[in-house]
């Protein structure tokens, strides 16, 4: 094979290679919205339910336990707390 007929390929094959080298990066942005201002403290994980309703007061709603450990569920204006047993595991502000 001649050298002209290898030039064509060769400078295809460069031609090829600078395009993947010169290709533009890009990322994705995630933003996160903060919670909702004026939101209520919300109870500790540990604290008793005793502490809880003497702290913020009743809750609206009650949702019994289920499961094993029992997982109990209080329901205020601006938040849930989730209990097991009688000690506050988790709590979440309502969106």
């Amino acid at each position: 094979m001649s050298l002209s007929m290898r030039r064509p390929s060769w400078l295809l094959s460069a031609l090829a290679s600078a395009a993947l080298m010169t290709s533009v990066a890009s990322a994705d942005e995630l933003t996160m919205t903060s919670p909702p201002q004026g939101s209520a403290e919300q109870p500790p994980r540990g604290m008793s339910m005793e502490k809880v309703e003497a702290k913020f007061g009743a809750p609206t709603n009650r949702v019994p336990a289920v499961g094993n450990p029992p997982i109990t569920r209080w329901e205020y204006p601006g938040f849930i707390v989730y209990f097991e047993h009688n000690l506050v595991l988790h709590s979440v502000v309502k969106p």
